[in-house]
This record gives structure tokens, C-alpha cells and sequence, in this order.
């Protein structure tokens, strides 16, 4: 049976490997996001955030494989990661063979705070595809504004506006309108404590709004969409909401349980809202 639509326990690597098997070695997948644990030892279910160097570089590279076995030709792979890999995680996408689109800036204007150094208030999220010219960009749905219209009112100027650029700046006062008529960055905010959107079960929970842009951007409609670490169910809750079909895979059943109860809660709204 081919799992699509749900969220499996399991190791992703395994799991994604029996998949390919099952649907005979053919990529399946349109478009990967994936958060990854950042190795900085923060406290998850079943998984321990405190590897070796070496032995976190090498399990990197065995997920980001296993993902990179099940994307069609056209599909992208999308990874969002912390300062201190993101070198080693671009290094071995290069060596995977993914062609890197974009090096982007998550910026948030609330970081954790340090005492004895700069506190952070960014994430790298990195968008690679397979294929340098087959690939799927959705530029419509993403587009704002430009000076050259707002401003100059320059004949010149593309008459749906322009891409955003690669600078997602986070503020929190502007989390109900993360995307601004007259703003040419993206915002977003964490999701804190406090927020309304936060599930309460899992401590790394990704904005909705920002995986609303991923997929409607790197996929269309019908398309598969995968989670490998699925967390708290934001990815395939929103892959849901905007049409595509969705896989998500996580480790821990406890958070798979509760991810599917969120699932189920969220497509009630879809109904009610249809």
C-alpha cells in the first residue's frame, strides 16, 4: 500500500527507502520540506539533539539521500537549519547533486536571548531543486507591489509586480498580515507560546504562512509534498489546506498521534470553510 495523506512512524530514511521499493524505484515526491533537528541539544520525544560532529554530518547526509531518491525530476527540496551546520548541509546537497536556487534569510525580530555573545535571530532555509531547468516556481501567488509602481509609477514595471526577495523579515506586531500590499520581503513570525496558531506539543512548530508560500510556490495542486520530520504536523496540515497531497514521517508516535489529531481538527475548518 502507498502511504500518502497521513503521517507514518518511522525513520525517514527507512521508511522512504521501502516506499521507492514500492513504487519501483521511480521518484514520487514534488516537492520535500524539511526541519531537521539543528544538533544543539534541544529536547525532543525520542530523539537525542546531541550527536558528534561526525556523526551528525553523516546522518545528515543519509536523510537528505533518502529524500533526494524519492523527488520526481522536477521536484525541489527545501531544508530549514540553524547556523551551525548550514554550511555542511549546503556542502552536501552540492555533493547530492541538488542545484541551489536560493540561500535564504529567515530573520525574526525576537531571538533568543544571550548574555557572552550576539543573540540569534535567524534561520537559514535553503531552497535547492534537481533539475537547473526543470523545476516548478509559481511566481503569481508570491508576487508584491513594486517601487517602480507604489513609488516612480514607472510604465516599465510588471504589471502583477515583482518576486519577493530572499530576506524573510519576522515581526511580530504584523503576524495576522505576514505579507504586507506595499512590502517586497516576506514576514513572518515564530511561533510562540502565546500565538494562537501553537499546537502546545511540540516546541518547534514552523509558521503556517511561510509553508503556505513553500508549497504554493514549489508545487501545484495534487502534487506530493513530504515532511520527513514531521513534528507538529505544520506541513501537511497546510499541503492539505491548499490541495496537494501530503506525507508526513516522524519518529517519535507520540507526536505522529497528536499530528493526526491536528490534521483531523484542521480539515474540519477546511469543510466548514468550503
Amino acid at each position: 500500500m502507498m502511504l500518502e495523506n497521513t503521517i507514518v512512524q518511522g525513520d525517514c530514511v527507512e521508511v522512504l527507502g521501502k516506499e521507492l521499493s514500492t513504487r519501483g524505484d521511480q521518484g514520487f515526491v514534488d516537492l520535500v520540506f524539511a526541519d531537521p533537528p539543528f544538533n544543539i541539544g534541544y529536547v525532543y520525544d525520542k530523539y537525542h539533539d546531541k550527536k558528534d560532529y561526525d556523526e551528525y554530518v553523516r546522518w545528515s547526509r543519509e536523510w537528505m539521500q533518502a529524500c533526494c531518491e524519492v523527488l520526481t525530476g522536477h521536484g525541489s527540496f527545501w531544508i530549514a537549519i540553524g547556523d551551525d551546520y548550514a554550511a555542511e548541509i549546503r556542502i552536501i546537497a552540492r555533493e547530492l547533486g541538488l542545484v541551489m536556487r536560493n540561500w535564504i534569510i529567515w530573520y525574526y525580530t525576537f531571538g533568543q536571548n544571550t548574555k557572552k555573545k550576539f543573540s540569534r535571530s535567524h534561520t537559514h532555509i535553503f531552497y535547492f531543486v534537481k533539475d537547473e531547468k526543470n523545476f516548478i516556481f509559481n511566481d503569481e501567488p508570491i508576487r508584491v507591489p513594486s517601487a517602480r509602481q507604489t513609488t516612480y509609477n514607472d510604465k516599465r514595471a510588471h504589471p502583477k509586480g515583482k518576486v519577493p526577495d530572499d530576506t524573510w523579515i519576522l515581526r511580530p506586531q504584523e503576524i495576522e498580515d505576514a505579507f504586507g500590499s506595499d512590502e517586497d520581503t516576506w514576514s513572518f513570525s515564530r511561533v510562540c507560546g502565546t500565538f494562537r496558531e501553537r499546537t502546545g506539543f511540540h516546541g518547534c512548530q514552523m509558521p503556517e504562512k511561510l509553508l503556505a508560500r513553500i508549497i504554493e510556490t514549489a508545487s501545484n495542486p495534487g502534487h506530493l509534498v513530504l515532511d520527513p520530520f514531521s513534528g507538529s504536523g505544520t506541513t501537511v496540515v497546510v499541503a492539505a489546506a491548499l490541495g496537494r497531497r501530503y506525507l508526513g514521517i516522524d519518529i517519535s508516535g507520540n507526536y505522529v498521534r497528536q499530528g493526526l489529531e491536528r490534521l483531523k481538527q484542521a480539515q474540519t475548518l477546511f469543510d466548514l470553510k468550503a
